[in-house]
């Protein structure tokens, strides 16, 4: 089996953006950068589903800036294989990255695709399912726990009334959840090992896909200040302040 994990560059998850003085987006001055935690679940994922001898070679891939690179190494520290990075200075819409995603999958001869259910910068929740309906491959959302079996793969996945259990024929996509696994760090030896590890750059033209977006971001806020909350001496201050501050009664 050969494995494909996408990793997206994010502002650190426990780092406060700042909005730029325009709005015209984030402040990105000497912000810490890393791979979106979801993505870190796919790779750790993926990179078990190698030790468990299952799949042969786990590539991970990242479009954007040459900086994308660095999250690349990060991953083939975790234990990946190799690494493409799709090379763009342009802002990718979810229906490029899938369209990429595709054609790598057919370049690569991919048999599954293991992404983050969704980035914490977008919030968009899109690729996965785009990839699965664009390439006409099954797909496992929110998955949970992953148990791989010859040519055939069962996801098990978060919903509303709980989990629910699906066998998926490959070439396949999974998008992983919180819950799937927790995410190993590198140790020096493997960070060392990984910078001698190949990372092929390409062109989002050599792929034969075109950057075009229909979406304008307009402006960029800081979500409002949340006002102090008070402490009230009783029930009867409570239902008035409800009343008269809060309107809710």
């Amino acid at each position: 089996m050969k494995v494909l994990v996408a990793v997206k560059r994010v502002v650190d998850a426990y780092v406060k953006v700042r909005v730029k003085s325009d709005a015209s987006g984030v402040d990105l001055t000497n912000a810490k950068m890393s791979i979106n935690p979801f993505c870190e679940i796919a790779v750790e994922e993926a990179v078990r589903l190698k030790e468990q001898g299952i799949a042969e070679e786990v590539v991970v891939v990242s479009i954007g800036e040459t900086a994308c690179q660095e999250q690349i190494r990060t991953a083939l520290a975790l234990g990946a294989d190799r690494g493409i990075l799709v090379s763009t200075e342009q802002e990718i819409q979810p229906l490029t990255v899938a369209k990429i995603l595709r054609s790598i999958v057919v370049k690569e001869g991919i048999d599954l695709v293991i992404l983050g259910k969704q980035s914490i910068d977008s919030d968009n929740n899109q690729v996965g399912q785009m990839l699965g309906a664009i390439a006409d491959m099954p797909q496992g959302t929110f998955a949970c726990k992953l148990e791989a079996n010859g040519n055939r793969i069962k996801v098990t996945r978060e919903v509303d009334g709980g989990e629910q259990t699906i066998d998926l024929s490959l070439p396949a996509v999974v998008t992983t959840d919180l819950r799937l696994n927790e995410p190993r760090y590198a140790s020096l030896p493997n960070i060392m090992k990984a910078k001698k590890k190949t990372i092929d750059t390409i062109s989002v033209e050599d792929l034969g896909v075109a950057v075009n977006s229909s979406i304008v971001t307009l402006k960029i806020e800081s979500p409002s200040q949340r006002s102090a909350g008070v402490k009230v001496a009783s029930v009867d201050e409570l239902l008035d302040k409800l009343k008269t501050e809060a309107k809710v009664i």
